[in-house]
């Protein structure tokens, strides 16, 4: 039986590890992974069979209603963390350390990855990294804390790059990119993520990476693929070209307000009522 068959069984499924992934990966059986912001979501994914769930700061714009992902707060993602793995205990939970939660000093980035892994009871904790962040990288797992390095294209450095733009398209960006994930991961970083980039760049650092590589917009054969929830659900108005998505959910829930509406102006919207007892 595949991993996704045996997995599959609702509360009872065997739990995924980091260990878990590291195996598909060496068998060359790919894991799924989706974002995902809160404990009844979490549930069904699980049920699912989904083997990642990421607690992205892109819960700043599909949560919070902010403009970017850069203004997401810290102690808001901690306790989104904490609330998938509630939804999700045998599921691999990533919390995604947000802007300025890592970049000041390496001794606040260890305590900030220190209470994703307390407070927010995450499995791993995902950075936007380069190759001068291999010694933080090495601190923190030297800790114990794992660590999923993010390359190639990184959001929370849209301010320099005047938007959200494709990386290693060009022979030197991809060397830089792939001499980063080398850095990062030979500091002992448990897993790479890389967003944004030519099919051909993502399958070079899987070629060379010993551990594994999950893939957004980076091709078809990354050992995982991850998307943002709402935009594979086709929650939003607009989806961004990396995701595909597979259901139309905003207007059934739009729908589903609306016959809400219906019945609570026809005054016949069900549900248990009481009545006065006697004496």
């Amino acid at each position: 039986m595949s991993t996704v068959g045996s997995i599959i069984e609702g509360a009872s499924r065997k739990p995924v590890t980091l260990a878990t992934l590291g195996a598909m990966a060496a068998r060359g059986e790919a894991f799924a992974c989706l974002t995902c912001y809160d404990a009844s979501t979490a549930r069904l994914l699980e049920q699912a069979g989904v083997h990642l769930l990421l607690v992205g700061d892109t819960a700043a714009e599909v949560v919070l209603g902010l403009p970017r992902t850069i203004d997401m707060p810290l102690d808001v993602l901690l306790a989104l963390t904490a609330a998938v793995k509630r939804g999700a205990p045998h599921t691999v939970v990533m919390g995604d350390m947000p802007f300025m939660s890592y970049q000041a000093s390496p001794d606040k980035a260890l305590e900030n990855a220190g209470r994703f892994l307390v407070e927010g009871k995450a499995d791993i904790v995902k950075l936007e990294a380069d190759a001068s962040y291999a010694p933080l990288v090495q601190r923190m797992t030297s800790a114990g804390i794992p660590v999923c390095a993010h390359v190639g294209s990184k959001p929370q450095h849209v301010a320099l790059t005047s938007g959200y733009k494709a990386q290693g398209r060009t022979r030197e960006q991809a060397e830089k990119i792939l001499a980063d994930a080398a850095a990062l991961e030979s500091a002992g970083a448990a897993m790479l993520l890389v967003e944004a980039v030519p099919t051909e760049v993502a399958d070079a650092m899987v070629e060379r990476a010993r551990v594994p590589v999950i893939g957004i917009g980076a091709g078809p054969n990354c050992h995982g693929q991850v998307v943002v929830l709402h935009d594979v659900m086709g929650l939003l108005d607009k989806t961004p070209g990396l995701a595909r998505p597979v259901a139309n959910l905003g207007p059934v829930i739009r729908e589903a307000a609306m016959q809400w509406v219906r019945s609570v102006a026809e005054r016949d919207f069900g549900g248990k009522t009481f009545t006065m007892r006697g004496g």
